[in-house]
């Protein structure tokens, strides 16, 4: 029998080491964003605080017991503010909590720019997709870009072209609202539609 000498050792349980150690380094550098993109844009209703229909839809985190704990807020009102420079139109569509969906009260906002674009060839727009500032900077990044998708699909869908219309997204970079609270963070789950 061989009798492994003491730094022979040593030197074995170092290498053991640096490689579990370069193993986890390769992991956590790749991408763990995962969102969900069957269904970038659906139809969906209002869902009272507490009911289990619909739960779970919104995707990752929404929680096994599917019970929301994000306080429902208004932004129909605000959206109707957001108008682009001098087309009277809203250009601001706003999320649900780690979702990507396009509601149902948003899709006049959507069809009016569409009609824009369908009328006007030579006119394109970006569309920036935002995120509050729950969750890290890559999830957010990612999560702006399917909500600007969306919103960019939906108005292809309705008679804007694909050259017209860019999704670009800056994340939980660019708040509209620095509060912690429910309604701030909702401000901030957005898409806009910037003419370029």
């Amino acid at each position: 029998m061989t009798r492994i000498q003491p730094s022979s050792l040593r030197m074995s349980r170092l290498r053991g080491a640096l490689l579990a150690a370069a193993a986890a380094a390769s992991f956590a550098g790749c991408s763990s964003v995962k969102l969900d993109s069957a269904v970038p844009v659906e139809s969906r209703t209002a869902t009272p605080v507490g009911s289990s229909a619909g739960a779970g839809a919104g995707g990752a985190g929404t929680g096994a017991a599917g019970q929301s704990t994000v306080t429902p807020v208004d932004l129909s009102k605000g959206a109707a503010g957001s108008t682009g420079a001098g087309s009277g139109l809203a250009r601001v569509v706003y999320f649900d909590f780690d979702s990507f969906a396009v509601k149902d009260e948003y899709r006049v906002v959507v069809e009016g720019q569409a009609k824009l674009l369908a009328a006007d060839r030579k006119k394109r727009v970006a569309v920036e997709g935002h995120t509050d500032e729950r969750g890290g900077r890559e999830y957010n990044l990612a999560l702006g870009q399917k909500r600007a998708e969306a919103v960019a699909k939906a108005m292809t869908l309705l008679g804007a072209t694909d050259a017209q219309v860019e999704a670009v997204s800056f994340g939980k970079e660019r708040p509209v609202a620095t509060g912690t609270d429910d309604a701030s963070m909702a401000k901030n789950r957005r898409a806009e539609i910037n003419t370029r």
